[in-house]
């Protein structure tokens, strides 16, 4: 593993906000340890603000950004597979187009693989907010230790994927990212669990996940509903979690999907998270 080298990964499409990309982007460029490079995917054309926004960042760091461009819009799981294989750098991070990285987050994870050479993947937990970092109105707290987190994983995403940084060479050992809308990243992990590889989140929240009724509405209807069903099964298919599991929370899945925006928000704030 080439030391202290990181690429940052992020996937880039046509409906994202010009000022959300600006605050992600800054986030970045606070940070106390820089990554080495930055692969950002468009998915799809991107409007003109877009593209305003990225090369203000390029005119500051002409040399950091790579970018991978598609002519239509493919989805999350072809994006950043194929942006992972554009990536120069053994350590890949990832964050999303419209979240805020605390300025140590890169620091703190890079440490954990230098003193740790056997983890393959770091997250932490994250806090959600609506307009401003100072509206947190929930918190997603995840296992720690890679136990707790395979244990976890058998009914719940184990990692926030907006936080995690990975070791490369393992994410393509188990096959990349597949483009299984919904879990594109909760079935990599389960994939890189299975295969024996270690992971471990940092007990303190290192990224600001943007939330409100936007999120919420994307979590409901037959469009969630649907590949949600069929994320899960692979999952279990796959051989991670009984029938029981499967059941319970696939279930589940359905009852939050089918819910009306509201009262979905209220359940993700009050239930799933802390």
């Amino acid at each position: 593993m080439e030391k202290n080298k990181i690429s940052m990964l992020l996937s880039l499409y046509d409906k994202e906000k010009p000022e959300y990309l600006n605050e992600a982007l800054t986030s970045i460029f606070k940070q106390t340890v820089m990554p080495d490079e930055i692969v950002l995917v468009y998915d799809g054309p991107i409007n003109s603000d877009l593209e305003a926004v990225v090369q203000k960042f390029q005119q500051v760091a002409p040399d950091i950004f790579t970018l991978v461009k598609f002519e239509k819009n493919q989805g999350l799981g072809v994006a950043l597979a194929k942006g992972l294989e554009h990536t120069k750098y053994q350590i890949v991070a990832r964050m999303d187009t419209d979240d805020i990285m605390a300025p140590e987050r890169l620091q703190k994870q890079l440490a954990i693989f230098e003193s740790n050479p056997d983890i393959a993947i770091v997250g932490s937990n994250i806090e959600e907010f609506v307009d401003s970092t100072d509206q947190i109105i929930g918190r997603r707290l995840v296992p720690e230790t890679n136990q707790e987190i395979c244990a976890f994983s058998k009914k719940r995403n184990p990692f926030n994927h907006m936080t995690v940084m990975f070791d490369k060479k393992a994410i393509l050992a188990v096959g990349n990212y597949r483009p299984l809308k919904g879990f594109e990243d909760y079935y990599l992990w389960v994939r890189l669990l299975k295969a024996g590889y270690q992971g471990y989140n940092i007990q303190e929240p290192l990224v600001h996940a943007r939330a409100g009724a936007d999120m919420y509405a994307r979590r409901g209807g037959l469009n969630y509903l649907l590949p949600g069903i069929k994320g899960r099964y692979h999952i279990w298919r796959d051989g991670l979690g009984s029938v029981t599991d499967f059941l319970f929370v696939t279930g589940g899945h359905v009852v939050i999907s089918l819910l009306p925006n509201k009262l979905r928000g209220k359940f993700y704030e009050k239930q799933l998270r802390n």
